[in-house]
C-alpha cells in the first residue's frame, strides 16, 4: 500500500496530460499479448497482421518487453520522456526521445535488466548496442505511422474529454472529487492523504509541493505510478469513455432528429468540443459542425466557450429527450 500525503501547494502544482509516446507503447502492449485487449480487442485484431509486420521488420519491438512495461520500477525512462501538456505531438515526444545519450540509455536499460530474468542473447546485444537509441525510436515511429495514427483523433478525443472532466473536479472540488472513480486502487483520506492499493509500490511518500502528474490512458486496464526522480510523481490511469461502447440512441428519435444528431446528443452526456464530436463519430469536423449549430438552435445543447474552443453540452431539455 502506497500512502502519498499532499499539501495544498500540491494541489496547486498537480496537472493533466497527454503522450501520443507513451499510448504508442500501451497499445503495442495490446497488440504484442502482453495486456488484455479488453474492449479494443477488434482494433486489435484488425491491426495484428500489420503488427507482425512491423515486428519483423524492427525486432526493437519485441527486445523492448525486456526494459518496458515490467511491474514496479523494472523500466527504463528514456523511452517514455515526461509530457509536458495535453496538446504535445508525437513526433515532438519522439524527437526528445532521439536526443538520449548512449551512455544515460545504457545505463538505465542495465539497471533494469539485472532486476529481470537472464534475456536472450540477441536481446542483450541490440538494448546494449551502440545504436539502440535509434533503434528503439525508429520502431516507435513506424508503429505509430503505420497503426496507431490512423484511431489517433478517436482516441486523443476520449482523452481530451477525461482531462477537462477531471482537471475541472480537481481544480473546483478537490482531490476526493477528481479521484473519485479514477480506479477501485486509488481513494482519498482525510487529512491529506491518497492512498493506492498496488503491490508493486509501497511505504510513504511526500511529494513536497511538487504535485502530480496525472496522464489518462486509452489502453491501460489498471492504474501505473512513476516514482522515479527522473520522471515527475506521476499516476497513469484508465480514461473515462474508453470502456464504454458508443452510446445507441433510440430508434424512434434517430427517426425524430435523424441519427447522427441523436449520436451527438447521447455522446454529450459529457461536453465535448465539435472537433471531439467529430473524432468519435467518424465525421468530418463540417458535417458535425452543422448537426451541432442545429442541436444548439433547438436548444437541446449549449455551448460554453473555452479558451480558443467551444465545449457543447446538453440542456434539460436535451437531457429529458435522449432519456425518453
Amino acid at each position: 500500500m502506497l500512502s502519498i500525503e499532499v499539501t495544498p501547494q500540491d494541489l496547486v502544482a498537480s496537472r493533466f496530460a497527454i503522450s501520443p509516446l507513451i499510448e504508442t507503447m500501451h497499445a503495442q502492449w495490446v497488440l504484442a499479448g502482453r495486456a488484455q485487449a479488453g474492449v479494443h480487442g477488434t482494433w486489435a485484431g484488425r491491426w495484428r497482421k500489420t503488427y507482425q509486420k512491423l515486428v519483423r521488420e524492427h525486432p526493437a519491438l519485441r527486445a523492448a518487453a525486456a526494459i518496458s512495461g515490467n511491474t514496479g520500477s523494472a523500466n527504463v525512462d528514456f523511452v517514455a520522456p515526461p509530457p509536458t501538456a495535453v496538446d504535445v505531438s508525437f513526433e515532438a515526444e519522439l524527437a526528445a526521445m532521439r536526443t538520449t545519450p548512449l551512455e544515460q540509455a545504457h545505463g538505465e536499460i542495465t539497471r533494469v535488466l539485472a532486476t529481470r530474468p537472464p534475456a536472450t542473447a540477441w536481446v542483450r546485444e541490440l538494448l546494449l548496442g551502440p545504436h539502440v537509441v535509434e533503434q528503439l525510436a525508429d520502431a516507435y515511429e513506424a508503429l505509430w505511422k503505420e497503426i496507431l495514427s490512423h484511431d489517433w483523433p478517436r482516441f486523443r478525443a476520449i482523452l481530451q474529454r477525461d482531462v477537462a472532466q477531471r482537471a475541472g473536479r480537481l481544480a473546483a472540488y478537490g482531490w476526493a472529487a477528481a479521484l473519485d472513480d479514477l480506479s477501485p486502487h486509488v481513494h482519498w483520506r482525510r487529512g491529506g492523504r491518497i492512498e493506492v492499493g498496488l503491490r508493486s509500490v509501497s511505504g510513504p511518500l511526500r511529494l513536497g509541493d511538487r504535485g502530480l502528474l496525472f496522464l489518462p490512458s486509452a489502453f491501460m486496464s489498471s492504474i501505473a505510478v512513476y516514482l522515479e526522480e527522473a520522471w515527475p510523481y506521476a499516476m497513469i490511469y484508465p480514461a473515462r469513455g474508453t470502456a464504454a461502447a458508443p452510446p445507441a440512441p433510440d430508434a424512434d428519435l434517430s427517426l425524430l432528429i435523424g441519427r447522427s444528431r441523436a449520436r451527438i446528443l447521447a455522446e454529450l452526456a459529457e461536453p465535448a468540443t465539435t472537433t471531439q464530436l467529430a473524432a468519435l463519430l467518424r465525421q468530418s469536423v463540417g458535417t458535425t459542425g452543422g448537426h451541432v449549430a442545429a442541436l444548439r438552435r433547438t436548444g437541446l445543447i449549449t455551448g460554453t466557450r473555452i479558451g480558443r474552443g467551444v465545449l457543447y453540452a446538453r440542456t434539460p431539455l436535451g437531457d429529458a429527450l435522449i432519456n425518453g
